[in-house]
């Protein structure tokens, strides 16, 4: 017998049902010589420092450096701290009865990272020694499963891939708990969580987020002129840019006056631009996040459900490419889309027998090729699935597309002696913008017919207007953006020869950057205010403490990446970087623990009910430090943190600020001040004084 391991039921009973495995059991399928069944995600991981015999957060134990990591069958969070799941044993224990009862494994977890990592932590927590393979496949149809059956891989081509992710489980575990410790004890004001890719992503958010709140915003004004010919109306804009208003609106009276513009220069460029390539995971949570507002997980989690139902390739993927031996498929690939209703349009402009080959390359494809649909087409899915589904197969009819070819013209012209310039474009081929009928980009300027000119030219001054602009502090982030900043770390390196050598590396991996971004969201260091990502209070202060410390350095967070990429190829030695990830998290504990959190930022509050004890001012709560008193404020009411202004407020004058966008228990928001009444506890107070009663505080 075989027995093969899935990574959740869904897929086990599509491997179940091709190899003719139809005896259902408790945990497992049976039949035609195999065990077919799976796990729940990640039943096994390493082990939490009470595990060790550490409880608590005690300076002493730390550095916590394991020798040997433990593993352990996951945990959930009950009343009395966190508990082993009773689902995870029980199907633990399925699967070592089957491991037991066969000659061979046969590895069908996802083929990637976490997916190699989900297996292998079982296999050495069972001390199972039996051989196995590896299914490695890029699409859930009958097709490639089939395929991949007939080429099962030996499990040792994959221990590269294991120790790469045992490395980062590892590296983020010794970082992130000796970090957060660290860093909570210097408090002693609440748990301030740590991460080895977290950190580095709040400061980018945080760093940026200051950067536009400081930028000094400048006012000036630039002349702009309206011009007719040959039944085509342009514009030109003034080279100069006045920070005076005054000079500006004297330029216009003499411009006015003079009346017409002469053509000094004209210069004509063809612009090839070639099509895009395929998506790979954090291109299509980009495009999703700025044309749909999904968030990377919201995306993520849409592909994932596209994939198990058979309708794309596998989602993880870091490549937009695909290998040379798949390039035959994609005509029965786009000719499937025929059956696709809002595809029909787009395809009637396809060039058959002149695709373009851009997408092909052996060399740039990782695990995993670029992201493809199937030849199964969708015919019922919800909205958001169709966006997501759809964005897919667009972006691969644009990407075998020819390339779009423009006649770019740049006109310079004089009025007395001031310059104004304008551009124009005509679109000379469309090739792939022809596709969804896109011809420039959401962040460019649309594009200006123009009629012929010619040096020497006169133009007449149909209008003539003073515009008022201001310069532009750097934008926030939105979800689209901070995804291209991970992705291209590497870009933000000051030092010129580390930014070379990391420029393709970014932090985090496609696979875990957008469970990254909502740990922030968790955490409370993060919030969206419209597509905006902004810190939090916390997450600021968070940032100030680790700004200046290795735990918030991009670059070397990069570094790990590049070399977590070489022990997965076998160019690394994985022993090696553990050492470095101990001397590490040795380093940042000691750098952390002689911090001196800022509690004199925080203000001292004497307890408005006992009137004698200071109040502790935590991120959850502020409460009176008597326990016989034990007056307590929540700090998240009804959905929304509550600032320490607010609770300054409440505490001294009884009554916060307007606080907005609080959620009732049916789901509606609603604004409203938190007061205190005479016995100390809390009640809304609407703008219109209607006020209802909070249950206890």
């Amino acid at each position: 017998m075989k027995t093969i391991i899935a990574e959740k039921p869904s897929v086990a009973r599509e491997i179940a049902s091709l190899l003719g495995a139809s005896d259902k059991k408790d945990g497992y399928l049976t039949g035609n010589g195999y065990f077919v069944t799976w796990a729940f995600g990640h039943l096994i991981g390493l082990g939490m420092p009470e595990d060790y015999g550490i409880s608590g957060f005690d300076k002493a134990s730390l550095p916590i450096l394991p020798n040997p990591f433990l593993l352990i069958v996951r945990k959930v969070k009950k009343d009395k701290g966190y508990q082993a799941d009773t689902g995870a044993s029980k199907q633990l224990k399925v699967i070592k009865e089957l491991f037991n009862k066969s000659d061979s494994i046969i590895v069908a977890t996802d083929a990637g990272r976490e997916g190699e990592l989900i297996f292998r932590y079982i296999y050495e927590y069972l001390k199972c020694n039996k051989p196995f393979e590896r299914l490695w496949i890029s699409s859930l149809t009958e097709k490639a499963i089939k395929q991949g059956f007939e080429n099962l891989k030996d499990g040792k081509e994959f221990d590269g891939l294991y120790q790469s992710a045992q490395g980062r489980s590892r590296a983020d575990w010794l970082v992130g708990i000796n970090a957060t410790q660290a860093l909570s004890i210097a408090a002693g004001n609440g748990v301030y969580s740590l991460g080895r890719v977290q950190t580095p992503t709040l400061a980018l958010i945080c760093k940026r987020f200051l950067e536009n709140k400081n930028f000094s915003i400048k006012k000036y004004w630039q002349i702009q002129l309206l011009h007719h010919k040959e039944d085509i109306e342009f514009k030109s804009i003034s080279k100069s840019k006045w920070e005076d208003q005054k000079l500006a609106d004297d330029t216009l009276k003499s411009v006015q006056r003079i009346g017409t513009a002469t053509v000094t220069s004209v210069a004509t460029k063809s612009v090839t631009e070639q099509p895009p390539l395929l998506f790979d995971l954090t291109g299509l949570q980009k495009e999703a996040n700025k044309k749909l507002n999904l968030s990377a997980e919201e995306t993520l989690n849409i592909a994932q459900s596209l994939y198990e139902k058979k309708f794309i390739t596998y989602p993880r993927t870091g490549s937009k490419y695909i290998p040379e031996d798949m390039w035959a498929e994609i005509p029965n690939l786009i000719r499937a889309l025929q059956n696709r209703e809002i595809c029909k349009k787009a395809l009637s402009k396809m060039k058959w027998g002149r695709f373009n080959k851009r997408i092909v390359n052996d060399l740039r494809v990782t695990d995993h090729h670029g992201l493809l649909i199937t030849d199964k087409i969708p015919s019922a899915l919800n909205a958001k699935e169709n966006e997501v589904y759809d964005m897919i197969a667009f972006r691969l009819l644009e990407a075998v597309s020819q390339a779009c070819i423009k006649e770019i013209t740049d006109v310079s012209l004089e009025v007395s002696h001031y310059d104004f310039t304008l551009n124009g474009c005509k679109i000379m081929e469309a090739g792939w913008r022809g596709i969804k009928g896109n011809f420039s980009d959401d962040d460019t300027e649309p594009i200006q017919d123009l009629p012929e000119l010619k040096k020497g030219d006169e133009l007449k001054i149909k209008e003539a207007t003073v515009l008022e602009k201001k310069t532009k502090p750097p934008v926030l982030y939105t979800e689209a953006g901070l995804l291209s900043a991970m992705e291209t770390a590497g870009k933000e390196i000051e030092n010129e020869e580390e930014r070379k050598a990391l420029q393709n590396i970014g932090i985090g991996t496609p696979a875990t950057r957008a469970s990254i971004i909502e740990t922030l969201f968790t955490r409370n260091y993060i919030k969206r205010e419209k597509k905006s990502l902004i810190p939090t209070e916390k997450g600021l202060q968070v940032y100030e403490l680790v700004k200046d410390r290795k735990i918030a350095d991009v670059a070397m967070t990069a570094e790990w990446e590049l070399a977590l990429q070489k022990i997965e190829n076998n160019e690394a030695d994985a022993g090696a970087f553990q050492m470095e990830m101990e001397t590490y998290a040795s380093t940042i504990t000691n750098e952390l623990l002689q911090n001196s959190i800022a509690q004199s930022n925080l203000p001292k509050l004497v307890c408005p009910k006992c009137k004698s004890q200071q109040l502790i001012i935590r991120d959850k709560l502020a409460k009176c430090s008597d326990e016989v008193c034990n007056w307590v404020q929540f700090r998240n009411v009804c959905g929304v943190q509550i600032s320490v202004a607010d609770i300054e407020n409440l505490v001294n004058n009884g009554k916060t600020s307007l606080i907005k966008g609080m959620k009732s228990k049916a789901g509606k928001k609603f604004d409203a001040y938190i007061v205190l009444d005479a016995d100390c506890k809390t009640s809304f107070e609407f703008e219109k004084n209607r006020s209802y009663k909070r249950n206890g505080k």
